[in-house]
């Protein structure tokens, strides 16, 4: 593909129109989305991610009663996808996956089944069935914390552990990894409530930003490499204090200079911008950007980090916007861009 194009994955629910994972380019000299189709058919793929190297593609899915994981090989000039296997199990699939940067370990959280599993991958990038299955207790005071419930499980900067958040139980655990096997060593408990969902962590390493879905609020958190525990710094609001209607918050990414984070507010239907100060990891309040949608589930920014796509799930759109990257903010250059029950865009990399 063109230096000047880059390809973009669209995960979904297929409850209606949404055929499963969609692919897109992004033309960065016209600054516009085009080119918008099936990649592969499959049911309810609402999370996606793509190896570093970009040669596979794992996403969630569902499989008659049953969920799981499916691999896919990946070609980077065309954003063609092949089917490899999956590995699935009863009961509802996961909400997030993740893969280690040497593609040997992939893992997942499942939000209704409480469970983080594990995978190894063979060389040709298909699965393994799970190697390590870890299974959660705990509840909170919110009526939507009844139970654990599992939003994302990840690597840490330097893979030796893997990050789960748990929104029912207010807890960021932290698992040592060794050849797929999970150790849980730590856990964060965050206030009551709040409902940690997403966690990104800053380029330098030292800091980490987690969403919280229920409460609305970015969490700064000092990471300790050392034993992988982590210790609070800041929390700031995403929305404004006098916005009385639902919010959940939703995805968070941080610029690759690391100088800004990004938060999105479903329900606010926007995206908040926060400038980092790199001697603290503290945020400070930039501004709001409108998703001119419903329903924020989640975005990226581009390699480059001068542009974002947000997927806008419950008006089925796209929107594109050109990205400051002095001051953070963002300007809209495309909205309306048709991607039926939009949940998860990610990017190939560079």
């Amino acid at each position: 593909m063109a230096n000047n194009k880059v390809i973009g994955f669209v995960g979904s629910y297929t409850k209606a129109e949404s055929k499963g994972v969609y692919t897109f380019t992004l033309d960065k000299e016209k600054r516009e989305i085009t080119d918008i189709n099936v990649a592969a058919e499959l049911n309810n793929p609402t999370y996606l991610t793509v190896s570093k190297d970009n040669q596979f593609l794992y996403a969630v899915a569902k499989e008659g009663e049953k969920g799981g994981v499916t691999a896919f090989s990946l070609n980077e000039q065309t954003g063609e996808l092949t089917l490899l296997n999956s590995q699935t199990s009863e009961g509802s699939p996961p909400c997030h996956v993740s893969v280690s940067s040497d593609n040997s370990n992939v893992v997942t959280a499942n939000y209704h089944t409480t469970k983080v599993e594990s995978y190894l991958t063979n060389e040709d990038g298909s699965l393994n069935p799970a190697v390590s299955v870890m299974e959660h207790e705990g509840n909170g005071p919110h009526d939507r914390q009844e139970k654990p419930h599992m939003h994302f499980s990840g690597f840490t900067p330097d893979e030796k552990y893997i990050i789960a958040i748990d929104l029912g139980s207010d807890n960021v655990i932290t698992y040592a990894v060794d050849n797929g096997k999970l150790t849980k060593v730590h856990t964060f408990e965050t206030k009551p409530g709040s409902g940690p969902r997403h966690i990104a962590f800053h380029p330098n390493g030292k800091y980490a930003y987690v969403m919280t879905e229920l409460s609305s609020e970015v969490l700064v958190l000092h990471y300790n490499e050392q034993d992988g525990s982590f210790s609070e710094v800041q929390s700031i609001p995403t929305i404004p204090s006098d916005f009385t209607e639902t919010n959940d918050g939703s995805a968070i990414h941080l610029s690759p200079d690391g100088k800004f984070v990004y938060a999105g507010n479903r329900g606010h239907n926007s995206i908040a911008i926060f400038s980092v100060d790199e001697s603290t990891g503290k945020l400070s309040f930039v501004e709001w950007a409108s998703t001119e949608g419903n329903w924020p589930r989640d975005f990226a920014l581009d390699p480059t980090g001068k542009f974002v796509v947000a997927a806008n799930q419950k008006s089925n759109s796209l929107v594109l916007f050109e990205r400051d990257e002095a001051t953070g903010k963002l300007s809209l250059l495309q909205k309306d861009v048709p991607a039926p029950e939009a949940v998860c865009v990610k990017f190939l990399n560079v």
